[in-house]
């Protein structure tokens, strides 16, 4: 099994694009204008005709710009500033911002770490002695107190300047138009049979990338074949949950996870999304209604069309499927 994501909307003959949601977030392929080959400064180094120092000029000529901002001036002229020095001078002073954040971190750990050693120091003196620096041990639980109540100020401090920071660089990105169209995602549950190639279901999740184990669960439960012996998914968070490990346990079926970065050990799932993402190019829907209309529409043509990775070769998965039902019943 696996989880594809196709948007909520989308327009005739639009190539979909590869998104992957297990690390909890979505991660969306980027799109190449006109299927351009990609180019980056190393290609330079390719050119036979340059020497390696002219090669190396160039390279630095055509990367420098992504060090610009740490050479801007402190203070920029508001007259005259061009959009660009006003967006990496604000980069500038986000990562000074980021950079005193790390060091005020670093000093609060080794300040927290220094009050659970004195803590514990304490508490292992003596009565006789605990009475004695009593009065100077209420004395560093206030100063603690104090100092992790300002931590506190801090963080609230920090979560108000992260929001207002990124409401203006999304303002900046705007006005050079740059912002992203925001696009709303939905998540697809894809099930399919490794033996017969059958694709058991297709359920939709609203909630994209924010799909809960639970609904999985829900959703899968009703699909899961009555002898099946193995589930291989990738290890998203959506498949490494403990009510799918108690379904494991219930039905009797051993839970598979496919390596980190390596989808061939879960490829009829991926080649399915492919495949099934391939066929709703064509189509186009505006509505979690009318894409579902679709699901409906591939899920039998697709279990009915010959496919050329079974056993027997031009058979539909459906069947192959009933040829094995037959075989089983006449042992």
């Amino acid at each position: 099994m696996d989880l594809c994501f196709v948007p909520e909307v989308h327009p005739l003959q639009e190539k979909l694009p590869a998104v992957s949601g297990s690390s909890g977030h979505l991660v969306i392929e980027r799109s190449r204008v006109n299927e351009e080959q990609p180019s980056w400064p190393g290609q330079v180094f390719a050119n036979s005709e340059m020497s390696f120092e002219e090669a190396m000029q160039a390279y630095v000529q055509a990367t420098q710009d992504r060090l610009a901002y740490l050479h801007l001036p402190k203070e920029l002229p508001s007259d005259g500033a061009t959009q660009l020095h006003v967006q990496l001078e604000g980069r500038t002073k986000r990562h000074r911002v980021l950079q005193k954040r790390r060091q005020e971190d670093r000093e609060w750990r080794a300040a927290k770490m220094a009050f659970h050693l004195a803590r514990l120091a304490y508490r292992q003196l003596p009565k006789a002695e605990r009475n004695v620096q009593r009065e100077h041990w209420l004395e560093t639980q206030a100063q603690w107190k104090q100092r992790r109540e300002q931590h506190q100020d801090t963080l609230q401090k920090r979560q108000k300047e992260n929001q207002a920071w990124h409401q203006r660089h999304r303002a900046l990105r705007a006005e050079s138009g740059g912002e992203p169209v925001e696009t709303r995602w939905i998540a697809v549950l894809v099930v399919i049979d490794n033996c017969t190639r059958q694709c058991l279901g297709l359920p939709i999740f609203p909630s994209g990338s924010k799909v809960t184990g639970q609904e999985v669960i829900d959703a899968l439960r009703p699909l899961l074949p009555a002898h099946l012996r193995f589930l291989i998914s990738d290890q998203g968070s959506h498949f490494k949950t403990k009510i799918l490990s108690q379904l494991a346990q219930e039905l009797g079926f051993h839970q598979v996870f496919a390596f980190r970065h390596r989808p061939q050990s879960n490829g009829i799932a991926e080649r399915f999304v492919r495949t099934f993402k391939h066929w709703l190019r064509s189509r186009s829907w505006n509505s979690k209604a009318e894409l579902h209309h679709w699901m409906a529409a591939f899920l039998p043509e697709y279990n009915d069309r010959p496919h050329q990775g079974l056993d027997f070769p031009g058979l539909s998965p459906n069947e192959f499927a009933n040829r094995l039902q037959l075989n089983s019943r006449d042992r």
